[in-house]
């Protein structure tokens, strides 16, 4: 028998948009438990979003978020001595870590000066349907699409 499931633990919202899902993303930007570097990554990164695009980085961040959150994705069970790929939908929660575990890791995949000016750059494309991020969540739907005919094998 298990032991209790851990508590969550309540977020505090970040200084400049009092918005948790802020505070979430920079926890998993934060290198080395330095968070007020993230901070400052994150919002140089947001400035730079609003400069190249005109529009209001933090709703840029939002759109980008959204446009890379996956709707399902594949599990993998043994079933008989095989393994398939089973398909099923994403947890609310899971669908905004995975978005923002993407973001950070391909933004750091990619080319450029500094961590800022490289997620500025993943959250222009991601907004725009471009990029590594976006590709990664259109990867999981079609493995998703592919393994159909296994759905029936859902736990």
């Amino acid at each position: 028998m298990r032991k209790a499931q851990a508590k969550k633990l309540p977020l505090a919202p970040d200084p400049k948009f009092n918005d948790k899902l802020v505070t979430r993303f920079v926890n998993n930007l934060m290198w080395e438990g330095k968070k007020s570097g993230a901070y400052n990554i994150f919002y140089d990164a947001l400035e730079k979003v609003a400069k190249t695009t005109g529009e209001d980085g933090y709703e840029v961040w939002k759109k980008a978020l959204s446009n890379i959150t996956p709707g399902v994705e594949v599990r993998s069970r043994r079933i008989g001595g095989a393994t398939f790929q089973i398909p099923s939908e994403v947890r609310a929660d899971r669908k905004v870590s995975l978005s923002i575990k993407w973001m950070v890791r391909y933004s750091r995949e990619r080319n450029g000066r500094s961590m800022a000016e490289k997620l500025a750059n993943e959250i222009v494309a991601a907004s725009k349907g471009e990029g590594a991020s976006f590709k990664k969540k259109e990867d999981t739907h079609r493995m998703a699409e592919a393994n159909k005919a296994f759905a029936h094998f859902k736990v």
